[in-house]
């Protein structure tokens, strides 16, 4: 684990949530990587956890996920100062952004760029899912692997085949971990 203080929670907020692009997904991904992988200051089962609960919290979701990834690390402090440094800097960004896109509209390259971003975006929620879904595949489990791979692609399948919102999708999927829990160790 490396040091933890609260200047170092906040400085990988203030970093990841103002220089990660494409939307909560990316971010979280990014946060995966800082706050798990790297530094080891939250266990992966932690993490999933926080993201779950950010996911059925009204409003914006990664700002939820920073609050609660940053109150298991530090308390009241910990989520407020994270919430701020990951969002007022990228705020005033999006105000600017906004008026250049005003600006640029009608010009191809600066459409071409945000094209490519867009589509880097993607691949950025792609590796985000695998992040999350990655330690039920590393086991040698295959209950464990089999019930991660259902759960998640129920999650993909139900709302392009039926539809469904992403509040339904969790409300089952809920049901469905409460129901077919995993195996004890």
């Amino acid at each position: 684990m490396k040091s933890f203080s609260l200047g170092r929670l906040t400085g990988v907020f203030a970093r990841v949530g103002n220089l990660t692009f494409g939307g909560g997904d990316p971010t979280v991904a990014a946060l995966y990587s800082e706050l798990v992988t790297t530094r080891r200051w939250l266990a992966p089962e932690t993490y999933g956890l926080v993201y779950a609960l950010a996911r059925i919290t009204p409003g914006t979701n990664m700002l939820a996920f920073c609050a609660g990834a940053a109150w298991e690390l530090a308390g009241w402090a910990g989520a407020l100062l994270a919430v701020l440094a990951a969002a007022v800097p990228s705020a005033v960004c999006v105000v600017l952004l906004t008026l250049g896109y005003e600006a640029w509209k009608q010009n191809a390259v600066a459409m071409a760029a945000i094209a490519g971003t867009l589509a880097a975006a993607v691949g950025l929620m792609a590796t985000s899912a695998w992040q999350l879904l990655a330690p039920s595949l590393a086991t040698r489990d295959w209950r464990r692997m089999a019930r991660a791979l259902a759960i998640a692609g129920a999650a993909v399948w139900l709302p392009l085949r039926f539809g469904m919102s992403p509040v339904a999708v969790l409300g089952l999927a809920a049901v469905a971990g409460f129901l077919w829990q995993e195996p004890r160790q």
